[in-house]
């Protein structure tokens, strides 16, 4: 029987105990040198290429690592792709779907609950004018009511507050849609995959992706990338925005055509924008988006990264994954269910452990 083996390609433990802890159970662990993060700092995308003897393997969603049906076809055994993120959008999916190779992610609290904390801190920012305010100060200014800021709330002189546009309800969505609650502004929430019930907890009002752009003053992306969320923000979709709203993507940067919304803000169509994630990451520093200024709130795709959160919550998930995986078991937060049959025809009840 050949020796269980995990091929951590992106790791985010730096002591070196996840692969001290797979050892122990009887697993052959393959780790580079470099970690994740400086991996995800490099412009270049660079196709994994894993261990011909790998059974599984491991690692982050990001732009850096693309894994292609050529990396899945590598190892004529590879039973499963686990992920410490939430994403897993650089992986061929339909490959593995098709090749009977499970993808699993991790759902962590911290992961998650981070992005819809960040971004309601970015939304508040730009829509209370922070950054503007503090520079104002620095240089020497003082009261200016071009810094005025918008009223989140409804007012007993009629005035009915912003309306708050969810594309995307589920965890992070959903805790948006909560964290706003004290407000009592209007939510409205696109997404099709969702039970209704999803919509009545988190007090959202479902309805169509054209309704939510044309009424939303802040439009706020929360879906994953997929083929059909692919530039679902695109020109013709700004064009249906109000032109003093703001649009906030902390889920992918492909999602959203970045082209087409710097043109968007260039001739104000659209007010502003947030941004944690764009589709080349780093970007360019010639890419006009970056030449906004206060139109555009940036940051490196770290909204979740907080202090005693992160990644580290998802390493006892993945080296469960790791461990039912190699025992021909069934893992959790499993994403390409439909790759189970054949999974369960390849590997199931297969223990290589």
């Amino acid at each position: 029987m050949a020796n269980a083996k995990a091929h951590i390609f992106q790791p985010i433990d730096e002591s070196g105990a996840t692969n001290e802890r797979l050892r122990a159970k009887g697993i052959d662990v393959i780790v580079p040198e470099e970690a994740w993060g400086s991996a995800a700092n490099k412009r270049e995308r660079v196709e994994v290429k894993l261990d011909p003897g790998a059974h599984i393997g491991v690692g982050v969603s990001n732009l850096s690592k693309d894994l292609t049906r050529a990396t899945l076809e590598g190892p004529k055994d590879l039973r499963a792709i686990s992920y410490y993120t939430v994403g897993y959008d650089n992986v061929d999916f339909d490959a593995a779907t098709e090749m009977g190779i499970l993808i699993t992610h991790s759902p962590t609290e911290p992961n998650w609950g981070g992005v819809a904390e960040g971004i309601f801190a970015y939304i508040m920012t730009m829509l209370k004018k922070v950054r503007e305010k503090d520079r104002h100060v620095k240089e020497g200014g003082w009261r200016d009511m071009s810094l005025a800021g918008t009223y989140i709330g409804p007012r007993l002189d009629g005035y009915e507050g912003i309306t708050l546009g969810i594309i995307g309800l589920g965890r992070i969505g959903g805790r948006l849609a909560d964290l706003f609650q004290p407000w009592r502004i209007k939510i409205l929430a696109h997404d099709p995959y969702v039970d209704q019930s999803k919509f009545v907890h988190h007090n959202a009002k479902p309805v169509d992706l054209e309704t939510l752009l044309r009424q939303s003053d802040v439009v706020t992306v929360h879906c994953n990338l997929s083929k059909e969320t692919t530039k679902l923000i695109g020109e013709k979709e700004l064009a249906l925005m109000k032109p003093t709203a703001i649009l906030a993507n902390a889920a992918r940067g492909p999602i959203v055509d970045v082209d087409a919304l710097f043109y968007a803000l260039d001739r104000d169509q659209i007010a502003g924008a947030v941004l944690d994630v764009l589709p080349e990451e780093p970007p360019d520093p010639q890419s006009p988006i970056l030449g906004l200024g206060d139109k555009v709130l940036l940051s490196p795709h770290m909204i979740t990264a907080c202090h005693g959160t992160g990644l580290l919550h998802a390493i006892p998930w993945v080296e469960d994954v790791v461990e039912k995986v190699l025992k021909g078991e069934v893992p959790d937060h499993v994403v390409n269910e439909d790759a189970l049959p054949k999974w369960l025809e390849r590997f199931g009840g297969k223990s290589l452990l």
